[in-house]
């Protein structure tokens, strides 16, 4: 059975807490993507940010003031329990990550889409 690790995005784009809004918006809207983890200075995921998140935020605002707790999953996690999560929390992405909670990579619905038509 398929694992996160299998279909996971590994190169991803992230940002740090202390990162202002306008910035977010930058990212999101240059890479095409609707949101994206939340790291610290050693690639531990501290939260995750979303347009929804922004949309309606100050400019200047900082990211940890916005972000939502995360929520993760190992990369050994099955595909069917990954989807289970995405749909029992009504969220689009969940960041994979380590045992010390650093980033690995990120399943979205899109990921798990593409893994069944392979």
């Amino acid at each position: 059975m398929a694992a996160a690790k299998d279909i996971m995005t590994a190169e991803v784009v992230t940002c740090a807490p202390k990162d202002k809004v306008k910035d977010v918006i930058a990212k999101l809207v240059a890479n095409q993507i609707s949101g994206m983890p939340v790291v610290d200075e050693n690639c531990v995921v501290v939260g995750m940010i979303t347009e929804a998140d922004v949309l309606d935020a100050r400019a200047s605002a900082s990211v940890e003031s916005l972000m939502k707790k995360p929520i993760t999953v190992g990369p050994k996690d099955s595909v069917k329990a990954v989807t289970e999560l995405l749909l029992k929390k009504k969220i689009k992405r969940v960041a994979v990550v380590d045992q010390e909670k650093k980033l690995l990579g990120v399943v979205s619905r899109a990921d798990i889409l593409k893994a069944k038509v392979k």
